[in-house]
């Protein structure tokens, strides 16, 4: 009984201290339901309750951490192993990509304008090294024939993102426009990883934006979605 009774003092004192049930159960070795019976009327300063509130917040975050990281290592062998699915791609295949890509993000003529230009725009860099390449080695055209163009808003890094695009294309861009700022919009794409928006325009090229659409029909005859 007296070391029931120093336990019970044990448990006490440190509950007012503002240790947690699984705190003081690895301090004094009783039953869970005999300590809530010892602490039902025990009180915790504000302090001690501040110290039991970090405590838990802490332990959410470690949680929350583990879940992001079992994410990241899920999310890293999907991506690896599809990465891997693609294998090698054929000069046939490339083509029919990049007309694909155009026929979702490049200009097309329309009844009011039957002489567009090829013209293709993205934030993705990746999407915009591929259509560059594309009409390089597809479409045979020579660095004289593009136009580069930056769209951005008005709080980037003007030089920094121009610096981005140019170390990317390998060429200088003069052309820089910015986006009207709405202030009242909250925006999501800034700090480091905004770079804008991308433009190619192709000099002279109406003929090649007819045969593209040629080429998005024949993509479209050959699926029968006509």
């Amino acid at each position: 009984m007296i070391k029931k009774e120093k336990e019970k003092i044990k448990a006490i004192r440190l509950r007012k201290k503002g240790f947690s049930y699984n705190e003081i159960l690895a301090k004094v070795p009783i039953a869970k339901s005999t300590l809530s019976l010892w602490l039902r009327g025990v009180g915790i300063a504000k302090k001690q309750t501040q110290r039991l509130t970090e405590k838990r917040r802490l332990a959410q975050l470690k949680a929350q951490a583990a879940c992001r990281q079992a994410r990241i290592s899920r999310e890293s062998i999907t991506v690896n192993a599809a990465k891997k699915e693609i294998g090698n791609i054929s000069a046939r295949e490339f083509w029919l990509i990049g007309t694909a890509i155009y026929w979702a993000e490049g200009a097309k003529q329309k009844a009011h304008n039957v002489s567009q230009r090829v013209s293709f725009c993205n934030y993705d860099y990746g999407m915009v090294l591929l259509f560059d390449k594309w009409l390089k080695d597809v479409c045979g055209l020579r660095k004289k024939d593009f136009i580069y163009s930056i769209y951005m808003h008005r709080t980037g890094e003007k030089e920094k993102i121009k610096k981005f695009w140019e170390k990317l294309l390998h060429t200088k861009i003069e052309r820089i426009y910015f986006k009207n700022h709405n202030p009242k919009t909250i925006r999501k794409n800034t700090g480091d990883n905004y770079h804008g928006m991308l433009r190619i325009d192709i000099k002279r090229s109406t003929d090649l934006n007819r045969k593209i659409f040629g080429w998005i029909l024949g993509i479209m005859k050959n699926l029968k979605i006509e």
